[in-house]
C-alpha cells in the first residue's frame, strides 16, 4: 500500500459487518450501516508540540482494531481498496 498519513492521523481498513441479522434476515446494501470498526494499516509520525519543538508519537499501532465515530474521517480508495483516514482524536476506543 502506498499511503502514509501525516501528523497525528491514521489509515484504517473498515471491517464490514455481517449481511445477515441474528434472526436470519439478509440485509440489502441500502439498509446496512457504515462500519464503525476497523484495523489500523498505517500510522503518522505523531503530533508536533510547538512549545517543546518535539513530536509526540501516537499511542496507536499498525494492526490494532479500533472503534471510531460514525461520521469521522475521510473515505479514500487506493488501488481498489477502501480506507478511512482519521485523526487520532476521532478514535473512540481500541479492542484489547
Amino acid at each position: 500500500m502506498n499511503i502514509r498519513p501525516l501528523k497525528n492521523r491514521i489509515v484504517v481498513k473498515p471491517i464490514e459487518r455481517e449481511e445477515q441479522t441474528a434472526g436470519g434476515i439478509f440485509l440489502p446494501d441500502t439498509a446496512k450501516e457504515k462500519p464503525q470498526t476497523g484495523e489500523i494499516v498505517a500510522v503518522g509520525p505523531g503530533e508536533y508540540v510547538e512549545t517543546t519543538g518535539k513530536i509526540v508519537p501516537s499511542a496507536l499501532e499498525v494492526g490494532e482494531k479500533v472503534f471510531y465515530g460514525k461520521y469521522a474521517g475521510t473515505d479514500v480508495t487506493v488501488e481498489g481498496n477502501e480506507f478511512k483516514i482519521l485523526d487520532v482524536k476521532d478514535v473512540l476506543a481500541k479492542f484489547v
